[in-house]
């Protein structure tokens, strides 16, 4: 797995780093054909302070591309949620892909037993 962990307006610092690894390893554990991963935490110019840190998360997957962003006004509560997202969607993916290929066992298996 190729993991590029970037910033704009911040420097990621070796703590940030290895707290973005650390939740990373909750998607591989689920799912173990992740190709690359590429995330780009954010602190946006605002006024406002609410949700000004963001986190986005581009992870291509056997099979397809996943994309999360997460905006909160603390960066470890956005990689929280981004990882959240994550997770959910790596989950569903992995199931879709289990049943497509059962259900294509499902119909050869039929056609092998009249032959």
């Amino acid at each position: 797995m190729n993991l590029t962990i970037s910033g704009h307006h911040l420097e990621v610092t070796p703590s940030l780093r290895s707290y973005v690894t650390s939740k990373l390893d909750r998607i591989t554990r689920h799912f173990d054909q992740v190709v690359d991963v590429k995330v780009l935490l954010t602190v946006e110019k605002q006024k406002e302070k609410e949700k000004r840190q963001r986190a986005e998360c581009n992870i291509r997957v056997k099979g397809s591309d996943l994309f999360a962003e997460s905006a909160n006004e603390d960066l470890y509560a956005a990689v929280d949620e981004l990882v959240d997202k994550l997770d959910r969607q790596v989950v569903r993916h992995k199931d879709r892909m289990q049943d497509h290929q059962f259900q294509a066992r499902r119909r050869e298996q039929p056609a092998q037993m009249t032959a």
